[in-house]
């Protein structure tokens, strides 16, 4: 493969060696690139040959640098491949369950080592060749976010409709046998993967620490549209009390023998069981913030430390509406009600999902249509809602209805709120912008 190189910064070591925007990147130490992480791993010694094409010609350099030193080469976006897609039909896939005629990216099944490494995205391994898994072994690659489900091969399988899902643990080995590190995650269907099938997962996955660094339990997420699908019940406040209990049992019996609570259920089995959040130390380095395991531990810390160095004493008369979805309803008006200023007074509106169905509760669900049909009596000075209801673009919600339209249909100004405690509390405050101005 061939890569086209689309800018040599000035005075960089490529500069020096002569490359040149236009080059043609064919090779670095003799291997081809494949892609960013072929081009990021072999260019991190402090010397190889790299080898370009020019004008019909091949140009090879020798580069001496020190570790990690930048070449100053910015390759085309042609080395940016398409993500590839999710070989599997597992049972409780979310794309599966969403309505018709949406915009064409919200249905794009993404199943990427590449963006795991990069993003954090987890993964099921089973479209990975056992050539790919070779370069996976030989880039070295880690950690890796991986969805596991189940260790149990047929119960995987079941799961994912997918043969190739009962390879999980000879590749794990594998990655410890090359020193490669992991965080796994499961999602909870009850009757699928829950009692002594999950028992057996964490003791598995137990058995392959250091390798397997953390494992996350996460609730099966269930919209309305599942007509065809395969029956799951969802978890309730019984279900996702009893579940936590489990968990803490769990996390008692690795702590004496592994020295880390290795298990972590995320802050939605919390929510719906109506229970108070560990403290900071029950997440140890928050390991799977990104999935939800102590995100709103982290954002209350956050948020009264931002209270504590950035005080106000009183502000004007004020009436805030918060609008969210009903699982983290409770736990915002707690923190409205210990957090607002004097003078302001802050209540929280939990939003139906009308749209994907009452039992989809998070707050990056909601969608532009369910704000606007149920706010649309609010009788406050400001609404405000978080920033991960919208698209990075921040233009778009989930249902396609674009901002400016909510905007323009709700009662009162919109003020969209980065997802930080740091951020809540300057909205709340009535400061401007996300973040202090020191930052």
């Amino acid at each position: 493969m061939s890569c086209p190189i689309a800018h040599v910064k000035p005075g960089s070591i490529a500069d020096r060696l002569g490359i040149r925007a236009g080059d043609v990147l064919l090779s670095i130490s003799g291997e081809p690139i494949i892609d960013q992480i072929d081009y990021q791993a072999l260019t991190a010694k402090r010397s190889f040959p790299l080898t370009v094409a020019r004008d019909g010609r091949e140009i090879t350099v020798q580069v001496k640098k020190l570790d990690w030193e930048p070449l100053g080469i910015t390759l085309d976006q042609a080395i940016v491949l398409a993500p590839r897609p999710c070989a599997n039909h597992c049972v409780f896939c979310f794309i599966d369950q969403m309505p018709p005629n949406l915009r064409s990216t919200l249905y794009v099944k993404d199943d990427d080592w590449r963006l795991s490494l990069m993003m954090g995205n987890f993964i099921t391994m089973t479209n990975i060749s056992d050539r790919e898994f070779d370069r996976i072994l030989r880039r070295r690659v880690s950690p890796l976010y991986i969805s596991v489900h189940a260790t149990d091969p047929e119960v995987r399988v079941r799961m994912m409709k997918n043969p190739r899902a009962a390879q999980l643990m000879d590749r794990l080995r594998m990655l410890g046998e090359h020193g490669l590190r992991c965080h796994c995650q499961v999602v909870l269907c009850p009757g699928w993967n829950d009692g002594a099938v999950l028992r057996r997962t964490l003791e598995d996955l137990a058995g392959l620490h250091p390798t397997v660094q953390s494992v996350a339990l996460v609730p099966v997420g269930l919209t309305k549209f599942r007509e065809g699908l395969e029956p799951i019940t969802p978890y309730d406040a019984a279900s996702a009390a009893a579940l936590l209990r489990e968990a803490e049992a769990y996390q008692r019996e690795y702590m004496a023998r592994l020295e880390t609570r290795f298990v972590f259920p995320s802050d939605e089995f919390y929510c719906l069981a109506g229970e108070e959040l560990p403290d900071d130390e029950a997440y140890e380095d928050f390991p799977q913030i990104e999935n939800g395991v102590g995100m709103l531990r982290m954002f209350e810390t956050d948020l009264r430390f931002a209270a504590e160095e950035t005080p106000v004493a009183q502000t004007p008369p004020r009436r805030l509406v918060i609008a969210c979805g009903t699982s983290v309803a409770r736990t915002m008006q707690r923190w409205c009600d210990t957090f607002a200023p004097a003078g302001t007074e802050v209540r929280v509106h939990p939003i139906l999902n009308r749209f994907f169905g009452e039992s989809v509760t998070v707050t990056g669900l909601v969608t532009g249509g369910d704000l606007t049909e149920q706010l649309r009596d609010e009788d406050c000075d400001e609404i405000l809602i978080c920033r991960n209801m919208i698209r990075n673009e921040g233009d778009l919600f989930l249902d396609d209805m674009p901002v400016e339209e909510v905007r323009r249909r709700l009662p009162a100004p919109l003020r969209i709120v980065g997802n930080t405690g740091e951020a809540f509390w300057r909205a709340i405050a009535g400061l401007s912008g996300d973040r202090a101005p020191w930052e």
